[in-house]
């Protein structure tokens, strides 16, 4: 694998530049929670991880259980909140001293048993409130009951309310995204009066820690915006790109006029054409739709069309009128631009093009 000409670049400059722009961001008291799920968004869970203890932040969120168990058994100590935990793994979360988000009264009560069978004490758990996103988290309606059942908590305790906001960088949604954070209080207020201590409270993600100052609390969660991208162009470009993914070209091949390459014939050349080949394809992460001259890769600051049928392994570009050899570098993207293309090209987000890279592909800290 390390002589794997694909690789993905993890900028750890990049990484540090975007930490301390959103601590400019918020108050020095504010705890923030930095969002790693999903082989943090594309790139290496542990790496990051390991920058970020080094860092001194306060809290890393995963989406489940095995996420976390990866980080606990490359040694990473900071604490680690569960966003979707499964009650079959409740047993398993415990063991490596992961903390889960409750979200509903069965996973609640079932929690619940499980740490007055196995003795625990203060065990840190987390309460997801459902504040307008209606995916997890207790209602307004649910208070009365679930007020009940925290008042006895004799061998857990809430670290934290939390919510999530549905909108929180549209300029359209701003009324609805108010109204969340003002539920949101109204709730842990109603909340706090029950406990004899007070957990903390956090609903702001990276554009409501750039777009709504009201939903600070006392954590945020930073997401998309640690990795390179804010909630528009202006923020995004005082953002620095995390992840870079490049290759080398493999082979050239000079094809004649009529001569066509690549499954299904999808390129034809109208003239004598100079092709290059790639070793990157769909399984890596390279949408097929991209191909047929719709995406672009880049040599020595050149744009250059992907011809034909994106393989699983293999993509064929255009190299003509490229002063090019073969084992020269191919990037896919090395900046907030590239990647913003990408998506807009195969009509999706930024978050979609760096989660699909796929793990085969070599990762390297820089």
């Amino acid at each position: 694998m390390s002589n794997n000409p694909t690789v993905l670049e993890i900028d750890t400059s990049a990484i540090k530049h975007n930490l301390q722009y959103f601590k400019s961001k918020i108050q020095e008291c504010t705890k923030l929670m930095v969002v790693i799920k999903a082989f943090a968004y594309g790139s290496d869970a542990i790496a990051i991880a390991k920058i970020l203890e080094q860092q001194n932040v306060d809290y890393l969120a995963v989406a489940n259980t095995e996420e976390g168990i990866d980080l606990r058994k490359a040694n990473i100590k900071l604490p680690i909140l569960i966003l979707h935990p499964q009650i079959e793994n409740f047993e398993s979360l415990i063991h490596y001293n992961l903390e889960p988000n409750l979200y509903n009264f069965r996973s609640l009560e079932q929690f619940i048993t499980l740490a007055h069978k196995t003795n625990l004490k203060n065990y840190p758990i987390h309460i997801k409130i459902n504040s307008g996103m209606n995916r997890l988290g207790f209602k307004e309606n649910d208070l009365e009951k679930l007020v009940s059942i925290l008042q006895n908590l004799e061998n857990l305790k809430v670290v934290s309310y939390y919510s999530h906001l549905a909108a929180s960088e549209d300029e359209n949604e701003k009324e609805f995204t108010n109204n969340q954070i003002n539920l949101f209080n109204k709730v842990t207020h109603y909340l706090d009066k029950y406990l004899k201590y007070k957990p903390l409270k956090h609903i702001a993600n990276t554009s409501g820690i750039l777009n709504f100052a009201n939903s600070e609390f006392d954590m945020v969660r930073l997401g998309i915006g640690f990795y390179g991208f804010g909630n528009d162009i202006l923020e995004t470009t005082k953002l620095k790109n995390v992840c870079n993914l490049k290759t080398k070209i493999s082979q050239i091949q000079l094809l004649e006029k009529g001569e066509t390459a690549g499954y299904n014939r999808k390129f034809i050349g109208k003239e004598n054409t100079k092709i290059g080949i790639i070793p990157l394809g769909y399984a890596d992460g390279l949408n097929r739709n991209l191909g047929s001259s719709i995406g672009s890769v880049y040599i020595k600051n050149q744009k250059i069309p992907i011809t034909g049928t994106i393989c699983m392994d293999m993509t064929t570009i255009d190299l003509s009128g490229v002063n090019c050899e073969e084992g020269d570098e191919v990037i896919i993207f090395n900046h907030q631009d590239h990647i913003l293309d990408l998506a807009k090209k195969t009509t999706t987000i930024s978050y979609e093009i760096l989660t699909s890279i796929s793990q085969r592909v070599r990762r390297k800290i820089i």
